[in-house]
């Protein structure tokens, strides 16, 4: 018995095709923590709670706050300037008395001495802007900080505040106890910037005829979220990281002047008050309308419109339902547009609003794009709940507010458009339109963590251009495949292959990236496209996703609602996925590196004869054994090459003997090559290894090894491939689908590949 184990043993240390040499003894190392790229993310993640389970949905605690607000706007065209004063009744859901409110004030952000200004410490860039350029050193700093007339309680009597930048802490006279409601009201103005030369958010524009169109967005004290993450969110806003809103309900008196068209956020309330007869029977038309767009201003109406300064005023009344902000857009010289769409089991309102400067690209394209979108989104996620979506075109504007976005796109002055500004125009409106989904509904915290509502768009938005024209053909007219600018692993990889100082991790704040574009848009998005079509599957990714997206409707979720539920909803453990495109600057490069030829033999090799005899061990000792041996080892047999491996094996032919008839062993297909493939990884995040091998009779086999395969070597694995023809080639991730930045390494016989990163090279300077 004895033995047969060191048999064995000795055995075990030479299979594999290798030997454990014997080395000296040598000094003991230290101990180590797990470094493993597939241990359990315990350390990153936050313990579960009654208010987030371990599985990522809302606990049986969850709760979030309520504020709801009743506002008055009065937009004054001729001095660009807002007056408001809003109510806001806020529920305190949480099971904490609260000693104090917090209120953002965006618009402070451009106050003349706002220290936004001076963030950063870049010195002199090589180029910029002329209207960027005259900001920083030639004109007055714009003045368009909030200036706060009263802040009180309901019953009219002062509260005290302070302002911190562009946070205002209301103290209140006793602590607001848990399950109570506060209401008070804030009364201000600011003046409105002009957002193409201020590159504001929020905005006018003004045309060369003295008309401008407002884009008007932040522009009221709203309430910062109080969760049980972080207490109040009351980090600053900076201008990078977006807004932890508050959901509510709205209503919303906007006072302009008569002559212009606005829409905003919310069902309009009185419609037969502020629509001519002529607009609401067109208006009657587009709800019926399904296949296209019904004009409701056309451009003609628009441009006598803007002839006309009208002294007098409208208001439009607005009430909107479990909303987390509120946005408008105003102007005399909009074109408007729109379209029903049917989205489950009712019809939602797909609109636009455009100059005649927008003309002819928005009229094509603009409300098309916006059906489209909350069909694609709805099919991935739920079914959109809002009664509409208003896409609104503002000179190199690009931002999203529920239920209304403000977008780019602008065809040259004779009316012309390339290719470039037409899908340009297309992307960026169900990009913004579909933000109503993320983070509008699944309303994540975007002054935290950028990419949560931006990656997870980008993503949506990848499939959305990649089913235009195909999946919803009613929306949308057919074009060729889409030239999508996110979400392709290959239009990644110059920046995952870039400078380790200029990169930050996903999981980082967005003030405090470098790249903002590629780190909260393009490298989350992109993991994501890579995670349902390689690693998971679209099936198992598909269901995972809706139900991240449907248990986190009209809440807020975390990072780890995400990542846990991705995982509770597929049974695909994901830590180490996430650990390596998330938490870590690691990218992807995985290799060929030796490739070794075996053949069947009816001995051991002389190399393990050898060693064999080093311990006393005779061939006679060793139990019937099925031998491969290197054609480049020392002794090889030459004559094994070209036989079967019954015809070298004598125990592998009494073993099929024994074990099938003669019929089963006609059906064998025994391989004639065997051999070792190593593959090597140096770059640091575990991929799937995809794999195409041919053949020298032109066959091929496609493989993919999972992950996993890295879990106890993360730099290098060997594989058997065993075939009936002799091997010939060897690709790596043939179709481009894990953002490998070296391809160099990727083949056998080893070739002159060019990266994707001198593809994109090569491509821009073409352009």
């Amino acid at each position: 018995m004895i033995r047969f184990k060191q048999v064995l043993v000795s055995f075990f240390m030479v299979a594999g095709f290798s030997l454990v040499a014997q080395e000296a003894p040598k000094e003991k190392e230290s101990g180590h923590t797990n470094q493993s790229s597939f241990k359990q993310l315990y350390e990153e993640f936050s313990t579960p709670n009654t208010y987030r389970s371990a599985s990522g949905a809302p606990g049986h605690e969850y709760y979030q706050q309520q504020a709801d607000y009743v506002m008055n706007v009065v937009l004054d065209d001729q001095n660009h300037r807002l007056y408001g004063e809003e109510t806001i009744t806020y529920t305190n859901n949480s099971p904490d008395d609260l000693e104090y409110l917090w209120v953002q004030l965006d618009q402070n952000v451009r106050a003349k001495d706002s220290k936004a200004r001076l963030k950063n410490g870049e010195g002199i860039p090589a180029f910029e802007t002329p209207g960027g350029f005259a900001g920083k050193y030639i004109t007055e700093p714009f003045d368009g900080g909030f200036v706060i007339d009263h802040v009180k309680d309901a019953a009219g009597n002062a509260l005290p505040y302070t302002i911190n930048f562009t946070m205002m802490r209301i103290d209140i006279p006793k602590p607001l106890k848990s399950k109570e409601q506060l209401s008070f009201s804030i009364k201000w103005n600011y003046n409105i910037p002009d957002h193409t030369v201020d590159r504001a958010r929020s905005g006018y524009e003004e045309f060369t005829d003295g008309n401008r169109g407002y884009v008007i967005a932040q522009f009221f004290p709203r309430m910062a979220v109080y969760n049980d993450v972080e207490g109040w969110q009351n980090h600053q806003f900076w201008g990078n990281g977006e807004f932890a809103l508050t959901f509510g309900d709205y209503e919303v008196n906007i006072t302009v002047p008569a002559d212009h068209v606005l829409d905003a956020t919310g069902t309009l309330q009185n419609r037969k008050e502020v629509f001519s007869k002529e607009m609401l029977s067109r208006y009657e038309k587009a709800k019926k309308s399904y296949d296209k767009p019904v004009i409701i201003v056309s451009q003609a109406e628009a441009e006598a419109a803007g002839k006309g300064f009208s002294k007098k005023k409208k208001t439009w009344k607005f009430k909107a339902k479990n909303v987390r902000d509120y946005a408008f857009a105003s102007s005399r010289k909009f074109i408007w547009d729109m379209q029903a769409v049917k989205v489950g089991a009712k019809d939602v309102m797909a609109v636009s609003l455009y100059p005649p400067e927008g003309n002819p690209l928005w009229e094509e394209y603009s409300t098309k794009a916006v059906a489209h979108t909350l069909l694609s989104y709805s099919s991935h996620t739920f079914d959109y709940p809002y009664p509409k979506a208003i896409s609104v075109h503002a000179k190199n504007q690009g931002m999203e507010y529920p239920m209304i976005c403000w977008n780019y796109g602008r065809p040259n002055e004779d009316g012309s458009y390339s290719d470039r500004v037409k899908y340009g125009m297309i992307s960026v409106i169900i990009h913004e339109v579909g933000h109503n989904f993320f983070p509008m509904i699944v309303n994540s915290d975007e002054r935290q963590w950028g990419w949560m509502d931006e990656g997870l768009d980008t993503f949506m938005q990848y499939l959305a251009e990649q089913e235009f024209g195909e999946k919803f053909p009613k929306a949308i007219a057919p074009y060729p495949k889409y030239p999508s600018r996110r979400g392709d692993p290959a239009k990644i990889v110059p920046y995952m292959a870039g400078d380790q100082s200029t990169i930050a991790p996903i999981m980082s704040n967005p003030e405090n990236v470098f790249q903002l574009g590629p780190n909260a848009y393009g490298k989350p998005a992109t993991a994501l496209n890579i995670l349902r079509e390689t690693v998971m599957g679209r099936e198992l990714f598909d269901h995972a996703f809706k139900t991240y997206s449907k248990r986190w409707m009209f809440k807020h979720p975390t990072p780890e609602d995400f990542f846990r539920t991705m995982e509770d909803a597929s049974a695909v453990d994901l830590d180490w996925y996430w650990r390596g495109w998330f938490y870590t600057t690691d990218y992807v490069d995985i290799g060929v590196k030796d490739i070794e030829k075996y053949y069947v033999s009816n001995r051991p090799t002389k190399k393990m004869r050898d060693y064999l005899a080093s311990r006393n061990i005779t061939e006679a000792d060793m139990p019937p054994m099925v031998y491969l041996d290197n054609e480049k080892s020392d002794g090889f047999d030459a004559s094994l090459k070209g036989k079967k491996p019954t015809e070298s094996s004598k125990s592998l032919q009494a073993f099929l003997m024994d074990n099938f008839d003669a019929a089963e062993r006609a059906k064998l297909k025994e391989p004639k090559y065997f051999y070792k493939v190593t593959f090597d990884k140096p770059g640091g995040i575990p991929m799937p290894i995809i794999v195409s091998y041919t053949y020298a009779d032109g066959s091929s086999k496609d493989i993919t090894y999972p992950a996993e395969i890295w879990r106890k070597n993360n730099k290098e694995i060997s594989v058997v491939v065993a075939s009936q023809e002799e091997l010939t080639g060897i690709v790596i991730d043939p179709k481009a689908e894990t953002a490998d930045i070296d391809l160099t390494n990727n083949t056998w016989p080893r070739k002159e590949v060019p990266s994707e990163f001198d593809k994109v090279k090569q491509s821009v300077k073409g352009k």
